[in-house]
Order: C-alpha cells, then structure tokens, then sequence
C-alpha cells in the first residue's frame, strides 16, 4: 500500500527533485504547494499519510502552515524538510507538534526511512536535536492569564525573532537600525524571563502570538 504524500516547497526545482527521487518507491506524491498557504488547503482537502513541509515560504511559512494543520488535522503527521539548521525553528516545530525535521542535505534513505516511519505515526527527532530544544521547551512559562507589558514594537521584534529572523534580518523587516533590534530583543527577554532566543521563541508560540 503506497504512502500519500503532500510536498510544501516554494521551489520548483525543489518538488521536482523529490518526485524524481521518490520514483518507483512506495512513495507517491498527491500534491504538491508552493506556499504555506496552500499547504494548509491541499493538506485539507486530500488527507495525504503525510505532509513534507518547507520552512522559508510566501503566504505564510512552513511553521505557521505546521500550527494551522494541527488545529484542523490533530493526527496528520508533518515533517520539516528545510535548508536552515537553526535551533530556533527546531524549537518551534517541536512546540508546535511536527514529527522530525530533516535537513535537505540528508541522504536519500534517511529521507525515505523518514517519511515511511513519520506515515506509521513515530516520531524521527533525534536525540541530539531534543536536547538542543530541551530547555527551551521546559523554561517556566507565565500563566496564560498573566499580561506581559511589551510595547507594539517589541511585540512586532518577537513575532520576528520567532520566526528564526536573524537580528539583521529583522531591521531590514521593520525598517529599523540592528542597534535598535539588539536593544528589543534585550527587553523582551528580559520581560518574559527567559534566557535566550530559543526560549523566547518557543514562549511566543505557547502564548499565540505566532
């Protein structure tokens, strides 16, 4: 029986390489979406075993895509398949329930194992990347209820951060000097009493603000 899979990747090329890699594997691609926004739709509307989703997309990203299917589709596996090692989107895939995240430099049978054990249902995090996120993920986090004062600019600077932007990428985002970014980023963490940016993201996630 073939596994269904729905392909997330605003790259041509890209879906074109993993439909000729999966050729004549058990593996058969249904759909394919090149923003975040249609991922969610043909997640919908097919039902795949799977969804393989890219992170850096227009129309909302992959992550923001991972959270809306979750809320619709509670048991429909997703596995992050992105170009960008960054600890923060690895924090936030696991906050916001993916079942791995695979590098796109990985080898075609690590890709392959991968989708087979994420369509059975298991988890593929390895236990490197768990610990990488584990104190993010068990930083105390304020009651739900609890208002944190952060100004619109800072709030505007943490839904950035959040999204794995860069201090640089986040002035050029809001138009502001990368002084200002650094100055921000302090205050928040200090606000929401965490230590680092991980942290930070992953508080922005249980709280909705991304």
């Amino acid at each position: 029986m073939s596994i269904k899979l729905l392909i997330a990747d605003d790259h041509e090329v890209v879906r074109a390489g993993l439909k000729t890699l999966l050729a004549g594997t058990d593996i058969k691609v249904v759909a394919e979406a090149s923003s975040g926004e249609q991922a969610v739709r043909l997640a919908l509307k097919h039902e795949p075993d799977l969804v393989l989703m890219d992170i850096r997309m227009p129309e909302g990203d992959g992550l923001n895509a991972l959270g809306r299917i979750k809320l619709d589709c509670p048991h429909m596996p997703v596995l992050i398949l992105s170009t960008y090692d960054n600890p923060t989107y690895v924090a936030r895939a696991v906050a916001l329930g993916a079942n791995g995240f695979l590098l796109k430099g990985t080898t075609k049978e690590k890709l392959l194992e991968g989708i087979r054990a994420v369509a059975q249902g298991q988890n593929v995090w390895t236990r490197d990347e768990l610990r990488r996120v584990t104190g993010a993920l068990a930083t105390p986090r304020l009651a739900a209820d609890v208002e944190v004062p952060l100004t619109q600019r800072e709030s505007e600077v943490l839904r950035q951060l959040a999204f794995g932007l860069t201090n640089k990428e986040i002035a050029l985002a809001l138009h502001i000097s990368y002084e200002t970014v650094k100055e921000h980023v302090q205050h928040i963490l200090r606000k929401i009493g965490v230590s680092d940016r991980t942290q930070a993201a992953v508080w922005a996630v249980r709280k909705g603000l991304v």
